[in-house]
């Protein structure tokens, strides 16, 4: 389970990481970016190399360890944006922060991983399953593939878990499935300890699930850079292939090529404009699932213009 962070603590380990990282020293022509070591964020991290070369404009990448600790950096402006779950975002968005989604962090990428008796969705009922976060689209995923079986959420029993701890729960098991950022459903398949289920093509085409968000004040303090951040961003994502995700991801990521090697067939990274259909159908799915009642509006929360 995610243990509880006050805001206090919270506070003072962002700081401490953007300090260490050099993020108070005023530079203005660096762009601090959050982000957690995953393959959904490979986009940026390829990214990060690229804008400082072609423009000279410097990413500076913030690592986090876990989706609290990373909405915080984002919600108090310690960060000029991040690669983030865009419900989380979202829901932030909804309480009054000063955000906006500006691209998607990547298509499909995401999978049911169950342990390898069981054959089909109606095999969970009674089950217990975890999810990263009850904002999230794999939580989404999960009642998308419990109503293929006639199931609802109420059929089985969720648990937030941590990522890292997902591959492990399912070999020993403490659970008996789990959708989550990848690599780590890849990670419980090269393990052996579980199968893919579904992915989320099958359950939900054009999916979202993580989006890179600015800051309201990045955007507007500083227009220019954020137009060639979000250029090169998506600059970014169109060129990697799999190859080249392939050696951004064992720069970044400490997995095996193996690991890696199944993760990044799930994934791709081109095209990485937020339509007003696909964010739609995510809001309706926001809203039938109870993620959230009153999910902000296209118009209100992404920009589309760069």
């Amino acid at each position: 389970m995610f243990k509880k962070i006050t805001a206090f603590i919270t506070a003072v380990i962002s700081a401490a990481v953007l300090t260490a990282c050099g993020g108070s020293d005023g530079t203005k022509d660096k762009v601090k970016i959050a982000y957690l070591p995953i393959t959904h964020s490979l986009a940026l991290l390829e990214e990060a190399e690229q804008l400082e070369q072609e423009q000279g404009v410097k990413v500076e990448l913030v690592k986090f360890g876990s989706w609290t600790e990373l909405m915080d950096a984002l919600n108090t402006n310690q960060v000029d944006g991040a690669s983030v779950l865009i419900e989380l975002a979202m829901k932030s968005k909804q309480e009054g922060i000063g955000i906006k989604a500006v691209a998607l962090g990547h298509h499909d990428g995401n999978v049911i991983v169950v342990n390898n008796n069981i054959s089909s969705a109606a095999d969970l009922k009674g089950r217990t399953f975890a999810i990263p976060h009850r904002q999230s689209s794999h939580h989404i995923l999960l009642n998308d593939a419990l109503a293929t079986a006639g199931l609802t959420i109420d059929d089985v029993n969720v648990t937030e878990l941590a990522p890292t701890e997902m591959p492990s729960a399912l070999a020993s098991g403490q659970i008996d499935g789990y959708c989550v950022a990848e690599p780590f459903g890849a990670m419980g398949v090269s393990l052996g300890a579980g199968k893919v289920l579904m992915n989320s093509e099958e359950l939900w085409q054009d999916s979202i699930c993580c989006g890179l968000v600015l800051t309201d004040k990045f955007i507007n303090d500083r227009a220019a850079d954020a137009k060639s951040f979000v250029e090169s961003y998506k600059k970014a994502g169109n060129s990697l292939d799999k190859d080249e995700a392939m050696k951004v991801a064992k720069k970044y990521l400490s997995q095996t090529d193996d690991v890696l090697d199944i993760s990044l067939r799930w994934i791709s990274y081109n095209d990485l404009e937020i339509t007003e259909d696909t964010y739609n159908t995510l809001a309706e799915k926001v809203k039938k699932y109870g993620l959230s009642d009153e999910p902000p509006a296209y118009s209100d929360f992404v920009k589309n213009d760069y």
